[in-house]
């Protein structure tokens, strides 16, 4: 792997002067403006017969500017500065480049190098537009350095307010960036802002690869939340999806030229079964440079401080996933069924993100489970910086679905949350977007259910069923905290236990906004109960940003208990304690201590208390108590204490 990754480089420096200037394509291709007035095009377009530029600059005229064809599939054009030296295509026009297919036939396609693209209400298809502005938007504070803790908020701007309707940059900008700070979060990780046709896909069908989603506003309102976000420390990710395209071809990608192999592999190859879209062709040369040049752009245009690369697994094997298991033996990682040029393409993405941005962030996407793959290029390794550990959010569903609180497995639990490869950083997260889909329910939803319209009023009896679904919604959210990764994930809303599900407006649903939103407002209401999870949430976060156990070595597990349904462990030089038992607490329990010492007396405080009464818990400790260590064996350790 490391062989074919370093040839490709090697030929990058050799045929296209070095990695810097083959990523640096987005500045040539599509449409671009020249100091001096005049405009620079150029596409590739490997099937065409010819290639044109049309649009309201020259009254649509389809033949009046042709390309002129270059090496290797490419076309170029350039249109001279007017007589009053200004630009032939002003900023705001409408554009379309029109291909003549092998066929005949003319083709009025969008440059795959857009930056914005709209569409009209009463139109099903996305126009391009020519953004040029006079005056762009200047960032005025620097990216944060590199973070040692990754506390990510996992949003989406369209949804981000109580209001059915599809909400704005703006409105992400001023009313949910403070909320997030507030929080403790200190990552934004931001979906579906890649132009994507239909809003329902969560984003995840892309049509315009370089173009900020114009649905919640203008390129330079992302530029302008983007820099807010960083004025407030919050390190903000893209949640990049290079996995498969959208099948759209008016508006999107697919079948640019004319023909099917244009960016994509050609015949069923190049569909993806399940999705419905179709797959990058990652050994083609030119989509090498389109994917760079398209991750390079979103950093340095916009300011995204990395990535969070989506269906990575698909992209990993040819079978992408699909009704293949994954146990862990090595033989499901080695063989012809890995598809090397797209790990090859991931390789070349990582380092050249890490070469000319070091400080970027990027994580993986990846179920299976692949080896190295978060460890650095120079190792053979994947490059990415860390992965998500997504077998927790399924072990905690299949509990919550099948077991009795009685039968919990502690063991189990544990070991779920401590399964991963050593020197490998995983992000851990109790649930994420995929589980408050339509369809799955959130934690919050499958502990609590119908009793959550009627019973989270604190004027209203704490029912067992409420009262359950709190306690153990905290407890699961600060176990996978502490003892599941490196870095910690929520999807918003999720930190307060938002009720019901996520649906985009849809045909299904008569094209509803009801789901479609964040109820933020329930939080603020003294009434309800979601405050005390909200509260619960923010203080376990600011703790973690005080300790730092994210950062630090993974946890010392010194108990997990059966019958008395307890798991203890240290980190950070904090003790953790989870009684998991549904109606025994225990009195004078004792409970290993990781400092062995003969001279010294260890004295410990309670920090964070999910029974406390701030977040809905009965007050059954003494935060006053202090704790003191005794040389006194347990758990094969020398020292222990009572609590």
């Amino acid at each position: 792997r490391y062989s074919l990754f370093y040839n490709r480089l090697k030929n990058i420096e050799e045929n296209e002067g070095g990695l810097d200037k083959f990523s640096k394509s987005y500045k040539t291709f599509g449409v671009n403006q020249f100091v001096d007035g005049g405009v620079y095009c150029k596409e590739w377009a490997p099937g065409a017969e010819a290639v044109f530029l049309t649009g309201d600059f020259n009254d649509w005229n389809p033949f009046s500017h042709p390309y002129k064809k270059m090496e290797y599939g490419k076309w170029e054009l350039f249109i001279p500065p007017g007589q009053d030296g200004y630009s032939p295509v002003p900023h705001g026009s409408k554009l379309k480049v029109v291909i003549r297919a092998q066929n005949g036939e003319l083709l009025y396609r969008i440059s795959p190098w857009a930056r914005y693209v709209v569409r009209d209400e009463d139109k099903v298809n996305y126009d391009w537009v020519h953004w040029n502005p006079p005056q762009s938007y200047i960032h005025k504070n620097p990216s944060p350095r590199r973070l040692k803790s990754l506390r990510i908020y996992e949003s989406h701007v369209g949804i981000a307010s109580p209001e059915g309707k599809v909400a704005s940059y703006k409105n992400f900008t001023y009313n949910v960036l403070p909320r997030i700070k507030d929080l403790g979060y200190n990552c934004v990780q931001l979906m579906a802002i890649m132009e994507h046709a239909y809003y329902a896909s969560f984003g995840y069908q892309v049509t315009s690869f370089f173009a900020a989603s114009s649905r919640y506003g203008t390129p330079d309102d992302l530029k302008e939340m983007i820099d807010v976000a960083h004025s407030m420390g919050i390190t903000v990710l893209l949640d990049v999806v290079h996995s498969h395209a959208s099948k759209n071809s008016e508006d999107g990608l697919n079948k640019f030229d004319g023909t099917d192999s244009c960016f994509f592999h050609s015949g069923p190859k190049g569909t993806h079964q399940l999705w419905d879209s179709r797959l990058f062709d990652y050994a083609n040369w030119e989509v090498l440079r389109f994917l760079l040049s398209n991750l390079r752009m979103w950093i340095e245009d916009y300011r995204f401080d990395g990535f969070r690369f989506d269906g990575v697994t698909s992209m990993l094997y040819h079978h992408h996933g699909i009704g293949t298991g994954f146990s862990g033996d090595y033989n499901e990682y080695f063989g012809l069924h890995v598809d090397e040029d797209a790990l090859c393409y991931l390789m070349l993405a990582n380092h050249m993100i890490k070469f000319l941005h070091p400080e970027c962030i990027t994580i993986a996407e990846d179920v299976s489970g692949m080896p190295a793959l978060c460890r650095p290029v120079a190792e053979g390794g994947g490059g990415f910086d860390y992965r998500l550990a997504m077998a927790i959010p399924d072990k905690w569903i299949q509990i919550i679905k099948e077991l009795k609180d009685e039968d919990w497995n502690m063991g189990n639990i544990v070991h779920t949350l401590t399964n991963r490869r050593y020197e490998e950083k995983y992000i851990a997260y109790a649930e994420s977007h995929d589980q408050a889909l339509v369809g799955d329910k959130t934690l919050a939803f499958r502990l609590m259910d119908a009793e959550m319209y009627t019973n989270m009023s604190v004027l209203s009896p704490l029912t067992p069923v409420i009262d359950r679904g709190i306690q153990l919604h905290k407890m699961i959210r600060l176990i996978t905290h502490a003892l599941g990764g490196e870095s910690y994930l929520n999807f918003m809303g999720n930190e307060f236990g938002h009720p019901e599900w996520l649906d985009f407006p849809r045909k299904g649903n008569n094209e509803s906004y009801h789901y479609a939103r964040r109820q933020f407002n329930l939080t603020e209401d003294h009434l309800l109960r979601y405050r005390f999870l909200n509260a619960f949430d923010r203080d376990m976060n600011k703790l973690e940003e005080r300790f730092g156990w994210l950062a630090s070595p993974p946890a010392f597990v010194s108990e997990k208990h059966e019958s008395n349904k307890v798991i203890a462990f240290e980190r950070a030089g904090l003790i953790f304690i989870f009684n998991f038992h549904p109606y025994q607490s225990y009195v004078d329990y004792r409970v290993v201590i990781w400092y062995s010492s003969l001279i010294v007396i260890f004295k410990y405080k309670i920090l964070l208390d999910s029974d406390a009464a701030e977040y809905g818990g009965h007050q059954r400790l003494d935060h006053s108590t202090e704790y003191f260590s005794e040389e006194y064996p347990h758990n094969y350790r020398p020292n222990s204490i009572m609590v």
